[in-house]
């Protein structure tokens, strides 16, 4: 019986020691206002934007250092950071910068924040972003984009990224849709990258994301990755 009570007093002050320590219990993965709030907790802490040059450059967390993850160097300049101390990571939408998260936790870093949605949910949030690139915008606007989803046939809006694996998947099957239903279904690809503001606006904040517009009227919405059947389905409802 003293062994058993024994055993509870230890097993009682791992489990302490455990809930205590930062691996387990730090909530790391953070919404926007959450990110937001730690980074004011944290003025130090490096923010790292890991998407490409480009897309830093047309707007990115105040303070954000540009680390691209699909990058050559990506490895050599985290190595330059100290890895005892907190830093922040982000992306467009989550994707890569967990990606960058998990490599960088490998590598020895013991406190890594993740922006959970990325960018397209700090934007739908409100919160503030800086910009390097100052000319004008070249990607379309809300009046352009309700032009396109307004017509006779049956239009297909797909919100999109170059680097999203699910885009790339879905891709294929949509060309398919494009070509084998273009007397009935028209087919728009937008992308999110190209069109920051657009996304804001209209509210997408993850990808990809499919809209269908009938007569110009918005019947069906979906994010993530879908098969085509569930697509061709959601067209050819009356």
């Amino acid at each position: 019986m003293k062994f058993f009570y024994s055993l509870l007093i230890v097993s009682a002050a791992l489990f302490n020691s455990c809930s205590n320590g930062q691996t387990g219990t730090t909530k790391t993965d953070l919404s926007p206002t959450e990110f937001a709030e730690k980074i004011k907790e944290l003025p130090s802490a490096p923010i790292i934007d890991a998407r490409t040059p480009g897309e830093f450059e047309k707007g990115h967390l105040p303070n954000a250092k540009n680390i691209d993850w699909n990058g050559n160097d990506f490895d050599q300049q985290i190595a330059t950071l100290d890895k005892s101390k907190p830093v922040f990571v982000y992306c467009l939408s989550g994707g890569r910068s967990s990606s960058a998260a998990k490599k960088m936790r490998s590598e020895g870093f013991k406190e890594v924040y993740e922006l959970k949605g990325g960018i397209m949910k700090w934007r739908a949030a409100n919160l503030p972003e800086s910009a390097d690139n100052t000319s004008p915008s070249t990607g379309l606007n809300k009046q352009q984009f309700e032009e396109l989803s307004k017509s006779h046939k049956t239009v297909l809006i797909d919100f999109y990224a170059d680097w999203c694996g699910p885009c790339k998947k879905m891709k294929p099957y949509l060309d398919e849709i494009s070509n084998d239903m273009s007397a009935t279904v028209k087919v728009v690809r937008i992308n999110a990258d190209e069109n920051p503001e657009l996304c804001q606006e209209l509210n997408i904040d993850a990808l990809p994301t499919l809209q269908l517009y009938k007569n110009g009227i918005r019947t069906w919405e979906n994010m993530g990755y879908i098969e085509k059947a569930e697509v061709v389905s959601q067209i050819n409802k009356p």
